[in-house]
């Protein structure tokens, strides 16, 4: 017989990836504008890895990992932070497919949440299932 809780821990390890997905995402589209003196390294996106955990059936994530790419250097003189030849350095981070992590890393965690109701609802009512006095 398998762990009683374990539609729980995987719920929750699900849970916890959609968080970190969210969170991760949400720093990637706070700095959609965030430019540098070009020479500088740009922001760089970062992107969640998970990886499944066959041992509890749940998932975790593996590694972030920046975006890759040559950085795009654009010229924009009244820019503060412009070198002395006027150039900035743009940030690598694509807002469209943000929006799209976003919204997946949001039904991620909403179905979680979802699988873990059901399944306290079920416990609450296997409990209610034994002997009464």
């Amino acid at each position: 017989m398998g762990d009683m809780f374990g539609a729980l821990d995987a719920a929750a390890s699900g849970v916890s990836l959609g968080k970190t997905w969210m969170d991760v995402t949400a720093d990637n589209v706070a700095n959609v504008n965030t430019v540098r003196p070009a020479g500088q390294a740009p922001f760089r996106a970062t992107m969640v890895v998970a990886q499944s955990m066959p041992d509890t059936q749940g998932v975790a994530v593996q590694r972030l990992v920046e975006q890759g790419g040559k950085p795009d250097v654009v010229y924009d003189p009244e820019n503060p932070l412009a070198d002395k030849a006027g150039y900035v350095t743009r940030p690598k981070v694509d807002l469209t497919e943000e929006m799209t992590n976003m919204l997946m890393a949001e039904r991620l965690y909403q179905a979680n949440l979802s699988v873990m109701q059901q399944a306290r609802d079920s416990y609450e009512q296997a409990l209610k299932l034994g002997p009464q006095s």
